[in-house]
């Protein structure tokens, strides 16, 4: 028995740690495509690329544009909505001004079945080649609008990042403090808008803790 005494005693003295981490993430809220901002800026930068400004009306219209394909995944690498999207759609149902948009410098655009985190879905899907890489560091970008968001409630999940050249004080301004709120399901960057996942609370961020308490107790109902 005093072989078991101590991994017992340890998996014990973690399991309330565990616990709080666990209430602890299932109480907090964060926002998927805050976090894509946040990576491409850091990647950036470590490549002696300026950082971005984070355009809270161009991430809304990121979400537009995700939305414009209706769930159709497999039409993400072939096509693109039109142009007129951003004047006619997309700007009307953020409440963005038309005449502060400015030109798209580079798209990142990317769908699949399963959700990821954003540090998977940026180096897994967004950014896996040469010209995602290209896209990201190009010099041409001064600010980035990014978006996440599943489709009727799950997947397919869709992840759209969208660079400017405007100014981040002018363009893509918004009718009243924030973009219009009729745009959910979803996430949108640079709104500090709490956002647990891409159909706004459908992927739990707790519960990959949950799964670790719940090993933890039948590990410890074997000993």
């Amino acid at each position: 028995m005093a072989m078991f005494a101590r991994p017992l005693l340890a998996t014990l003295l973690l399991l309330p740690a565990f616990l709080l981490s666990a209430a602890s993430a299932a109480d907090s809220k964060s926002n998927p495509a805050d976090e894509l901002v946040a990576l491409i800026n850091s990647n950036r930068t470590a490549g002696k690329a300026s950082s971005v400004s984070d355009n809270q009306g161009l991430g809304c219209i990121a979400l537009q544009y995700i939305k414009a394909y209706e769930g159709h995944c497999d039409q993400v690498d072939d096509k693109k909505p039109m142009e007129s999207s951003f004047t006619d759609t997309f700007a009307p149902t953020c409440g963005v001004q038309a005449t502060t948009l400015s030109k798209i410098t580079g798209r990142l655009v990317a769908c699949q079945s399963q959700y990821l985190a954003p540090a998977e879905a940026f180096g897994v899907l967004l950014v896996n080649d040469a010209k995602g890489l290209q896209i990201l560091r190009s010099k041409n970008h001064t600010e980035v609008g990014a978006a996440v968001s599943g489709t009727d409630g799950g997947g397919p999940y869709f992840w759209c990042v969208l660079f400017s050249d405007g100014k981040p004080t002018t363009s893509f301004k918004v009718d009243g403090e924030v973009p219009k709120a009729a745009i959910h399901p979803g996430c949108f960057s640079g709104n500090n808008d709490d956002c647990s996942g891409p159909t706004n609370g459908a992927v739990l961020t707790s519960a990959g803790a949950l799964r670790l308490v719940t090993a933890i107790l039948f590990a410890v109902a074997a000993l």
